[in-house]
């Protein structure tokens, strides 16, 4: 299942069920309101669609309380960064300002000079979840969304720690949707591509990762409690580079979709 947070003019954001044409059958892209919250309980179909091309889709969650960044979970990203593959998770916070959804502009302040894609698997959480054993990780899960863990990287390493470099509002976009359908096994599974106005530059597979979705629910669910609409960011590949105003990226995951953003200086 595909979970679409939207809004349409003068009407306030929604959810919704979407069905996509190359699901089969000769219908356009559709999505089907619900009413609830999807994290919050049971919720039902409204009677409402709409084609999806009509309604401006939004970050698919809005994290309540927080969205823990992996770092260096991928060796081939470590290393192009001149680091090792730390011996624990590398964690982070960042804020829920930012986050964004797709098609939103990722703005990068006056005074950043590199600012950075990272193209990601997100998990979204489903439940309270404290000091989770491997057996249970699938539970807390409520599903899977795409991330670009937007990083000033001239802020970063001079300040030594990563609240800046990582923290500034539009640095998280997540979407288009949440999908609810993928085991922990497969999502551990899926070729992940970031492009750059349609060039490749990031080309990698989640089971890449060196800490496995479940090592990493365990672990940062170890010391803090989880709750629904919490965001995991698990990692990016190796490839990150550089993006500028003017130009728009893109990270694609098999069997979620695509997460696109422009990106504009500072107002």
């Amino acid at each position: 299942m595909r979970i679409a947070r939207y809004s349409l003019p003068g009407q306030d954001p929604a959810y919704g069920i979407v069905e996509l044409a190359a699901d089969g059958g000769d219908h356009p892209d559709i999505v089907s309101q619900i009413t609830g919250d999807p994290l919050a309980g049971p919720v039902n179909y409204s009677g409402q669609r709409h084609d999806l091309s009509d309604v401006r889709l939004l970050s698919p969650v809005i994290p309540r309380s927080k969205v823990i960044g992996v770092g260096r979970n991928y060796a081939a990203h470590a290393a192009e960064l001149g680091n090792e593959v730390p011996q624990r998770p590398l964690l982070f916070f960042k804020p829920n300002t930012s986050v964004i959804g797709p098609g939103e502009a990722i703005v990068k302040p006056a005074e950043v000079n590199e600012l950075s894609y990272e193209g990601e698997l997100a998990v979204v959480i489903g439940r309270i979840a404290k000091q989770v054993p491997a057996e249970r990780v699938q539970e807390v899960i409520f599903g899977y969304t795409i991330a670009n863990d937007v990083t000033a990287r001239d802020l970063q390493a001079p300040e030594g720690q990563w609240a800046r470099a990582k923290g500034w509002d539009t640095f998280c976009p997540l979407g288009p949707w949440l999908v609810t359908h993928l085991s922990v096994d497969e999502a551990g599974h899926l070729p992940l591509e970031t492009t750059l106005d349609g060039e490749t530059r990031q080309r990698g597979n989640t089971d890449l990762m060196m800490r496995s979705i479940t090592e990493l629910v365990t672990y940062i669910s170890g010391f803090t409690t989880l709750i629904p609409g919490d965001v995991i960011l698990t990692g990016t590949p190796a490839g990150v580079g550089s993006m500028q105003a003017g130009q728009e990226v893109s990270v694609t995951i098999d069997g979620i979709g695509t997460l696109t953003n422009p990106v504009v200086d500072e107002a």
